[in-house]
C-alpha cells in the first residue's frame, strides 16, 4: 500500500488503518470512547470530541469532493478558533498538508508562501478574506476561497455550507505517521523563509515529550494562548488530542492581562503557555486581584525571561511549577525543558534535553567541545523535521554532518544545564516572534532612499527586542525617517518586523571580506541609550 492509497472503507482495512499514531485517529478514539466530552472550549463555545470528528470528517470530505488529494497543500490564514482546529484535522484525515500563515504578515509575504507551497485552497474568515483575495490576484495560483464565517463575496465558499454536504462518499485513506502534518513556515536567513515538514511521527514525539516532562492528572484543562499559526500553538494541541484531555482556546488580538485570568478561574485551567512579557502582566494583574484558580504548571519560552519576571510568576501563583520550554520549529519544537524546581537555582538556563532529543555541543568542525565550552547544539530525533519544503540546498545545509543544526550557541554547566551565549543565526526575538535580519534588511534594500541597510536589535523593556535599522542613504537624499518609510514597509513587511528605530550613518562597518561588522553597531546604536526616534 503506498502512502497516498486510497481504501475502501470495510472490516479488513478499518482495523489496519486505525493502527496509525496520528491525531486523527486519537480524535476518532476520544469520539467513541468519550463522545460527549468537551474537547475545546473557545469564548462561550463548547465543542465535544464527537462534533469535533464529526465536523472535520465532513471537511476533509468537502475538500476531498473538490478535488483535493493527499499531499495537497491547504493555506490556513485565520485567527484564533475551534474551526482552526477543524481544518487542519479535516485537511491531514485526507493526507492534505495544512499551511499555516501568520496573519500578520503582508500580502507580499503571504504570496510569497503561496507559490512556494503551491496551495491552491485557503481557508480564512471574513477579517482576513481580503487578504486572500488580494495574494489570489497577484498570485494566479488560488483555485478556492472557504471562509469559515460567512462572506459577502459570491466566489468564496462558505465554512458550515461545505460542512453540511453528505460527507459519506469519502473513502477510508491510509495516512502513515511519516506523512507530512503541516508546513511551518520559518523566516530564514537569506531572507526568504523555509517551510519546515512536520509529520505525524514528530507531533506525536512533542506530545510524548510533553507527558513525559508534566505531571499529568485526568482532571487536566489545557490553555492554549499562542496563535495557532506558530509551532507553540499547534505544537502545544499535540498532547491534547493524545491524551483527550479540554483545551482553552483564547481568541487573538490585545493582550488583556484581566480577561486571562478570569478566563483561567471559570475554565479551572490547571497548565497555560505564555511568552515572559505576558506572564509579567498577568503576574502584575493577580497580585493586584487575586483569582482562584486550579494552575497547577505554568510555563514560558520564545524568549528570555528575566529574575523579576520568574520572581513575579513564583510569587503570584506559589501552587504551580514553573517550567522553561526552549526549542524551535524545525524540532517540533520543545528540545530542553528547565523544571520548575530549578528555575531560580539555574536562572538563565534552557534546562536540560527532553528525553526524546539526541544533542550534541560542537565545534564548526563537528567535534565535541569540553563542557564549559561555547558550540552550536545539534539535534537528532523523532521530532526532528524531515526537511524545508522545496529547499534541498537549505536541508542540506541544516543536516551537514549528519544531525540537524540549530543555530543555537550554547554551554553545559557542571551539572548538564544548557545556558544559551548566542545565536549563529542572525535573529532578533521580539515578543516571541523571530524577526531575521537579513529578511528586513532586503526589503530596506528595495527603498529608493537606502543605499546600504544594517539591522540590529536593542534591548526593549517590552518587548524583548526591538529591530533597529542602520542605514546608508542613497545619493542625493538628505533624510528618512520610519513614518515615510511606513507605507512602503506595510506593503512588504510585517508589523512586528519594522524597525522601531531609524540610524542614518555615513557608512557601515566592514571587515577585510567585506562583512558588516554588527558587534560595532551593536555597541554603538543597540542600546537603550541611544534613544528611539518614535
Amino acid at each position: 500500500m503506498t502512502a497516498s492509497a486510497e481504501v475502501t472503507n470495510n472490516l479488513t482495512t478499518e482495523p489496519y488503518r486505525s493502527r496509525r499514531n496520528h491525531w486523527n485517529n486519537q480524535v476518532r478514539r476520544h469520539a467513541m470512547m468519550t463522545p460527549d466530552k468537551t474537547a475545546i472550549t473557545y469564548l462561550d463555545k463548547h465543542t465535544t470530541w464527537k462534533e469535533l470528528d464529526d465536523r472535520s470528517h465532513a471537511f476533509g470530505a468537502a475538500l476531498h469532493r473538490r478535488g483535493v488529494r493527499f499531499g495537497d497543500r491547504v493555506l490556513m490564514a485565520l485567527l484564533n478558533r475551534t474551526e482552526y482546529i477543524e481544518a487542519i484535522l479535516g485537511a491531514t484525515l485526507i493526507g492534505a498538508i495544512p499551511v499555516p500563515v501568520n496573519i500578520r504578515m503582508s500580502p507580499a509575504e503571504v504570496a510569497y508562501l503561496v507559490t512556494d507551497s503551491g496551495a491552491r485552497v485557503v481557508v480564512t474568515e471574513k477579517l482576513l478574506a481580503p487578504l486572500a483575495d488580494a495574494v489570489s490576484t497577484s498570485t494566479g495560483e488560488i483555485d478556492t476561497i472557504i471562509v469559515v464565517d460567512g462572506s459577502d463575496n459570491d466566489a468564496h465558499l462558505d465554512f458550515e455550507d461545505l460542512l453540511a454536504e453528505d460527507g459519506s462518499d469519502l473513502p477510508e485513506i491510509d495516512v502513515p505517521e511519516e506523512t507530512v502534518a503541516a508546513i511551518m513556515y520559518t523566516s530564514g536567513t537569506t531572507g526568504k523563509p523555509k517551510g519546515a515538514m512536520l509529520t505525524h511521527q514528530n507531533f506525536q514525539a512533542q506530545a510524548v515529550t510533553t507527558m513525559a516532562t508534566t505531571n499529568g492528572q485526568s482532571d487536566d484543562v489545557a490553555s492554549i494562548v499562542p496563535p495557532l499559526f506558530h509551532i507553540a500553538g499547534i505544537g502545544g494541541f499535540a498532547p491534547i488530542f493524545y491524551r483527550g484531555v479540554r483545551a482553552v482556546l483564547h481568541p487573538l488580538g490585545a493582550f488583556d492581562p484581566d480577561t486571562m485570568l478570569d478566563t483561567l478561574e471559570r475554565e479551572g485551567v490547571t497548565s497555560v503557555f505564555m511568552v515572559p512579557a505576558q506572564w509579567q502582566a498577568v503576574s502584575a494583574a493577580q497580585k493586584a486581584r487575586p483569582r482562584n484558580l486550579k494552575l497547577r504548571t505554568m510555563s514560558w519560552g520564545a524568549a528570555p525571561a528575566s529574575d523579576t519576571v520568574l520572581n513575579a510568576m513564583n510569587e503570584s501563583f506559589p501552587g504551580a511549577s514553573n517550567m522553561t520550554a526552549f526549542g524551535q520549529t524545525e524540532m517540533s519544537p520543545v528540545t530542553t525543558i528547565l523544571e520548575g524546581k530549578d528555575a531560580l537555582r539555574k536562572l538563565g538556563s534552557i534546562g536540560k534535553v527532553v528525553p526524546a532529543v539526541t544533542a550534541r555541543i560542537v565545534d564548526p568542525l563537528m567535534n565535541d567541545v569540553k563542557p564549559g565550552e561555547v558550540g552550536e547544539i545539534v539535534y537528532r530525533g523523532p521530532n526532528m523535521m524531515i526537511g524545508y519544503w522545496n529547499k534541498p540546498e537549505a536541508t542540506a545545509e541544516a543536516f551537514r554532518g549528519g544531525w540537524f543544526h540549530s543555530g543555537d550557541l550554547v554551554r553545559e554547566d557542571e551539572e548538564g544545564f544548557l545556558y544559551v551565549v548566542d545565536r549563529a543565526k542572525d535573529m532578533i526575538i521580539s515578543g516571541g516572534e523571530n524577526i531575521y535580519c537579513a529578511e528586513v534588511e532586503n526589503v530596506l534594500y528595495g527603498h529608493p532612499s537606502v543605499a546600504e541597510a544594517a539591522v540590529i536589535g536593542r534591548a526593549d523593556e517590552k518587548w524583548g527586542e526591538v529591530p533597529v535599522a542602520v542605514v546608508v542613504l542613497a545619493d542625493g537624499v538628505d533624510d528618512l525617517t520610519l513614518a515615510e518609510m511606513e507605507p512602503y514597509l506595510n506593503e512588504n513587511l510585517a508589523r512586528f518586523k519594522h524597525p522601531k528605530d531609524i540610524v542614518i550613518i555615513d557608512e557601515l562597518p566592514r571587515n577585510a571580506g567585506g562583512k558588516v561588522v554588527k558587534p560595532r553597531l551593536r555597541e554603538a546604536y543597540g542600546s537603550k541609550d541611544a534613544g528611539l526616534s518614535d
